[in-house]
Formats: C-alpha cells, sequence, structure tokens
C-alpha cells in the first residue's frame, strides 16, 4: 500500500509538464483538464490512505505539498502563456512567492525545532482546493470554449490568492510568535 500511496504523489509531479504541454503545444484542453482532475484527486487519496493505513512519512509530508505546488506552477505557466493573460501571471507570481517563502519557514522552523509553527493547517487544504478548482474552471473554459466560464475563473483565482496569503501570513506570525 505505501508504494501506491507514494506512486499517487509522484503522478502529480510527473504529469504536470505533461500537462504544460497538452494546453500550450496541443490545445488539447479536454485532456489536460482529464489528468488534472486525476491529479487533484490523487491528492486527495494519497493522504486519506496514508491516514486510513497509518502509513505517514516524513518523505510523504515533505513531497505531498511539493507535488501540489509543481502541478500548479506548471499550471499557472500554462494558463499566463495560452491566454496571454499578464492577470493571471501576476496573481500566479504572488501565489507561488507565498509557496516559496512558507517553503522558507518549514526549513526555518525544522531547523529550529518549531515545525508546528508550519504544519499544514485545514486552511491550507481550503486554499489548495480552491486553487484545483480555478484551475479546473479556467482549463472546462478552455475546453468548451467559454468565455464566460474564463471571467468566473477570474474571481475564483482572486479568492484563492486571498485564501494563499491569509495562511502564508499565518505561518509567518506562528513561526516568528515569540
Amino acid at each position: 500500500m505505501n508504494y501506491i500511496i507514494q506512486l499517487l504523489t509522484y503522478f502529480r509531479i510527473l504529469i504536470a509538464p505533461i500537462i504544460f504541454l497538452l494546453i500550450t503545444f496541443y490545445d488539447l484542453y479536454g485532456w489536460a483538464l482529464s489528468l488534472f482532475f486525476l491529479a487533484s484527486i490523487s491528492d486527495y487519496w494519497d493522504g486519506f490512505l496514508a491516514r486510513k493505513y497509518q502509513l505517514e512519512s516524513i518523505i510523504g509530508a515533505v513531497l505531498d505539498p511539493i507535488a501540489d505546488k509543481i502541478l500548479v506552477t506548471f499550471l499557472i505557466l500554462a494558463l499566463s502563456i495560452e491566454l496571454s493573460s499578464i492577470y493571471i501571471g501576476m496573481i500566479g507570481g504572488i501565489m507561488l512567492v507565498r509557496e516559496f517563502w512558507v517553503g522558507a519557514l518549514r526549513d526555518l522552523n525544522s531547523r529550529q525545532g518549531n515545525s508546528n509553527a508550519t504544519t499544514v493547517t485545514l486552511l491550507a487544504k481550503v486554499k489548495t482546493s480552491i486553487q484545483f478548482i480555478t484551475f479546473s474552471f479556467y482549463l472546462l473554459g478552455l475546453a468548451i470554449n467559454n468565455s464566460l466560464i474564463l471571467l468566473i475563473s477570474n474571481f475564483f483565482l482572486f479568492l484563492a490568492l486571498i485564501i494563499t496569503l491569509q495562511t502564508g501570513l499565518s505561518y509567518t506570525m506562528a513561526t516568528f510568535k515569540k
């Protein structure tokens, strides 16, 4: 079972550049959406199975959020390029900076024996879900060529930004609280 859990995490890492290529080079938005949906579901299942079978590991705790970040990075880049969107690029860039910042905080806390300050919170899980929903809407809008869905996706992206910044602020405050 442990191999299946790890395979689900590695799937997200490996599928991210494929989704990027499907969007930017081949305009196969439906395929990209299908693969992204599978990658999103794999995020849920690897955590669920690890908890259910008590197979949570340090490598899993480290790789799972990295897999999410790799997937999100490739989606932000692909959508910014495909839609020629400064908006997606800027909002996505801010979201990625937050991810780097929280990664640095996790490293700092690990070195100082304060790992609890950056333990994944419920709001951080909501953030990831909102991001995945947002990217799904963008891909759906591209797949069915619907401008309204793309416009709605922009609002979801802004919501994802707000939650992303809030969780980053929470982790920062927990790290430097003395």
